[in-house]
């Protein structure tokens, strides 16, 4: 139940001390699957359908790894980083720079209240952090904010935690994100990394995130890529 979920003070704190974790633009974030994959292909797409970009913001940046790969492509890029914890935005924001990128703004802050300028960014993206959105009326408040976000023919980019509607699949898929986290790190590691997912997210489907997206005013919701438990697409304002 969403009652029994971390709070979003728990979550800062957790997130404080797992910087270096969260700040590998080369592997991403191992624990999920396909994330250097991943990470490659969301950085070509995202400077291939948005040529003339200048600005993005990077929702839950963490280290920074989604900011640091775009940088890296468009010399120059202005980028704004929002994150709950501020050790991650001291982390990205030093990366961006190294990678040449410049820092426009760094926002410390929940998704579900900050304040993002208007029409303002060529892309948006999100890597990892949608999931801890807790309803339907969240999920449709941040969507319309990233809306709002974007200039007209803008892309919005995310890669999250998914859940499946069924059962019996959800079970498979489990599993199998099981016996990754094992070859990864082993029992211990696998067990861990449970313990925080139940701890601390809540995943929707793939159906419910599209539909959520479409309802908030996006156009070409596209999946671009899934495996197991995880999920990549996009999305454009037209």
């Amino acid at each position: 139940m969403t009652e029994q979920k971390k709070s979003v003070a728990e979550i800062r704190e957790r997130f404080d001390n797992d910087v270096d974790r969260f700040s590998n633009a080369e592997t991403g974030q191992t624990s999920t699957v396909d994330s250097a994959l991943v990470m490659d292909l969301m950085q070509d797409a995202i400077v291939a359908v948005n040529p003339a970009m200048r600005r993005m913001c990077d929702v839950g940046c963490g280290g920074g790894n989604w900011s640091v790969r775009v940088a890296r492509r468009v010399p120059g890029l202005a980028v704004t980083l929002v994150d709950l914890s501020a050790p991650m935005l001291d982390r990205a924001s030093q990366r961006v720079a190294e990678a040449g990128g410049h820092v426009e703004a760094r926002i410390q802050g929940d998704i579900r209240e900050v304040s993002l300028p208007r029409a303002a960014f060529d892309a948006v993206v999100a890597g990892a952090v949608l999931h801890h959105l807790r309803s339907h009326d969240e999920w449709l408040a941040v969507a319309a904010r990233i809306f709002d976000a974007l200039v007209p023919g803008g892309t919005f980019w995310m890669w999250d935690l998914v859940r499946y509607a069924n059962p019996a699949v959800q079970a498979i898929q489990t599993r199998r994100y099981a016996g990754y986290l094992v070859a990864q790190g082993g029992e211990e590691y696998a067990r861990r990394i449970f313990e925080l997912i139940e701890q601390d997210d809540t995943p929707e489907t793939t159906e419910f995130i599209v539909k959520t997206l479409q309802e908030a005013g996006f156009s070409e919701v596209e999946i671009i890529h899934k495996n197991t438990v995880f999920c990549a697409l996009y999305a454009r304002k037209r």
